[in-house]
């Protein structure tokens, strides 16, 4: 089994077949396949082959399949001052993409 480390939305996450992440909000409907070119780092299980990129690992091309495009739970945001009737409170729900990662 080959495992690989892609970046996309601004963070890097950990892959390899069969892996399900939620990753920043990706244009695409479901059941649409998405490449992600930008990967990092290839190896095999045990570690015994890597290829490291300087940034981005040359050819490496990690696949995947929407499986559905949501809202995370919300953040509620407050903010407060003593003593002088200061209070804001806002909330904000994460726009997400969950991807299964059918090809390394």
């Amino acid at each position: 089994m080959t495992i690989a480390i892609i970046k996309t939305g601004g963070k890097q996450y950990k892959v390899s077949e069969g892996t399900s992440l939620k990753v920043e909000k990706l244009a695409g409907e479901v059941g649409e396949t998405l490449k992600f070119e930008e990967v990092l780092l290839v190896t095999d299980e045990q570690g015994d082959k890597i290829e490291l990129g300087q940034p981005f690992v040359k050819g490496a091309v990690v696949e995947g399949k929407i499986l559905e495009q949501g809202r995370a739970d919300k953040v509620d945001v407050i903010k407060y001052r003593p003593k002088t009737r200061y209070r804001r409170k806002a909330g904000h729900r994460q726009m997400f993409t969950k991807v299964e990662i059918t090809k390394v």
